[in-house]
């Protein structure tokens, strides 16, 4: 089924992961094109994205000439299956991929894009063992642990909090708990102590490291361009700015003449103020037009 959408037409389609129906939305330009755009979603979300962001990503893409998939994978949306995680779907990754090129005859290749832990998800698929995968990106790229986390709220909510000098005149002047506010700190402080310890010394099971060591192995593995786009008022995005000075591993795979990032100062997470999900929409434009990815 098509269905206009004034800027090329949007197909929907079915495919099969696992013995599973999966649902994806193409958004085809008017003229055929050999690169493509596979937005991975991350969960739990559906394929048109919060606030509609990736069909709003997928029609401008479209209206300038790249074709651009949108998903759900198995236990999400409207697929059938089970629910999984978004470390547990390189098969229906791989499975989208080719639905995507057969349903758009002339694509060669696919570019994938991937928000949060749809973003990671990008990183953990084998595309080095995968000839049709040309580059990715990669908004907000969730790397979380707990010890992460906890540091990232102590560096930038904690410290930002008590260098105010409004919480100080709301201290003076008993609008605040010197007990319940500072009480908070040092039990956030013992319980970051914690978690790092219990991480530092957890077992990780299936032999092949925390998950954000298994991405950053992704990433340095890679062929292909790479561009990192990272909101600056997100905790998701400090915490991966943060996870990728502390880790050496991190480092060596994000040195490379082929990485770009973008940084979008005012944006949320979900890039959802007013203009945006489209000055996203824009910059992968942008970013594939520059690296020879579009017309």
């Amino acid at each position: 089924m098509s269905t206009a959408t004034g800027h090329g037409q949007d197909k929907a389609i079915l495919f099969e992961c696992g013995g599973e129906s999966l649902v994806g939305v193409i958004s085809v330009p008017d003229v055929p094109a050999e690169t493509g755009v596979l937005v991975i979603v991350g969960g739990p979300q559906y394929r048109a994205g919060s606030h509609r962001q990736f069909v709003l990503l997928a029609r401008h893409l479209a209206a300038q000439g790249v074709p651009c998939m949108r998903f759900d994978y198995r236990g999400m949306g409207d697929a059938t299956g089970a629910a999984r995680s978004f470390e547990s779907v390189s098969e229906d990754v791989e499975a989208a991929i080719g639905a995507f090129m057969e349903a758009c005859p002339g694509l060669h290749r696919v570019v994938l894009w991937g928000l949060c832990d749809g973003a990671s998800a990008a990183c953990l698929y084998p595309a080095q063992n995968d000839p049709r995968v040309a580059a990715a990106v990669l908004l907000n790229p969730w790397v979380h642990t707990q010890a992460g986390e906890a540091k990232v709220f102590l560096k930038h909510y904690y410290l930002q909090r008590i260098t105010d000098p409004s919480f100080w005149r709301k201290l003076g002047s008993g609008q605040v708990s010197f007990l319940k506010s500072f009480g908070s700190l040092f039990s956030f402080v013992r319980a970051a102590g914690r978690k790092a310890s219990a991480e530092t010394t957890a077992d990780v099971g299936d032999g092949g490291g925390p998950f954000p060591e298994r991405m950053a192995r992704g990433v340095a593995g890679r062929k292909g361009p790479l561009a990192i786009f990272l909101s600056g008022r997100d905790y998701v995005a400090r915490e991966f700015d943060d996870a990728c000075k502390a880790s050496a591993e991190w480092r060596r795979a994000l040195d490379r003449a082929d990485l770009d990032i973008t940084r979008f100062p005012d944006a949320d997470h979900t890039f959802s103020g007013p203009g945006e999900a489209q000055a996203v929409a824009e910059a992968t434009r942008a970013w594939l037009q520059t690296r020879g990815l579009a017309r």
